[in-house]
C-alpha cells in the first residue's frame, strides 16, 4: 500500500507524505481510499511504525507522533489530525470544495477527526480488512 520514496514516471514531484497508524486496519483502509483517489500520485503513505517515519516527524515527541495522522508537505511542514484534512483534500481530484469546507470550520473538522480516531476500532468492523488493535 505504501509508495516508494521516488515518485513514479509522470507523477508530480511535489509529493506529500501521509503518516498513519499501520497497526490499525481502519487507518490502513482509509489511507487506501486516499491513495486510490490520488490519481495524480501526489501523496505517499508511510506507517508511523516504519523507521522512515522518524525522518519525517523526528522533531515531534513520541506521544504527539502516535496521537494522530500527519501530512508532511514537500517543504517539511507538518499538519496533524483535523488540520491535515484540508491540505490533504486539496491534493486530490475535486477535493478543493471539501477542503474549503474543512478549513472554513476547523473546530468541527478537528472534532470530527477526533471522533473517528476514538471510534476507529468500531468503525473498522464496517470496512473490509478494517479491524483495529487497541493501543
Amino acid at each position: 500500500m505504501t509508495r516508494s520514496q521516488v515518485p513514479p514516471e509522470g507523477a508530480s514531484s511535489a509529493v506529500h507524505v501521509l503518516l498513519y497508524d499501520g497497526d490499525c486496519g481502519f487507518c490502513r483502509w482509509a489511507v487506501g481510499r486516499v491513495l486510490g483517489w490520488d490519481r495524480g500520485r501526489r501523496v505517499r503513505a508511510c506507517a508511523l511504525q516504519d523507521p522512515e517515519a522518524a525522518r519525517w516527524l523526528g522533531g515531534l515527541p513520541e506521544e504527539v507522533r502516535t496521537a494522530s495522522w500527519h501530512l508532511v508537505d514537500p517543504e517539511g511542514r507538518v499538519a496533524s489530525g483535523g488540520r491535515a484534512v484540508g491540505p490533504l483534500l486539496r491534493l486530490l481530484p475535486f477535493g478543493r470544495p471539501l477542503a474549503a469546507l474543512a478549513e472554513a470550520f476547523p473546530r468541527v473538522t478537528e472534532a470530527a477527526y477526533r471522533w473517528v480516531a476514538r471510534h476507529r476500532s468500531r468503525l473498522g468492523r464496517f470496512v473490509r480488512g478494517g479491524s483495529c488493535g487497541q493501543r
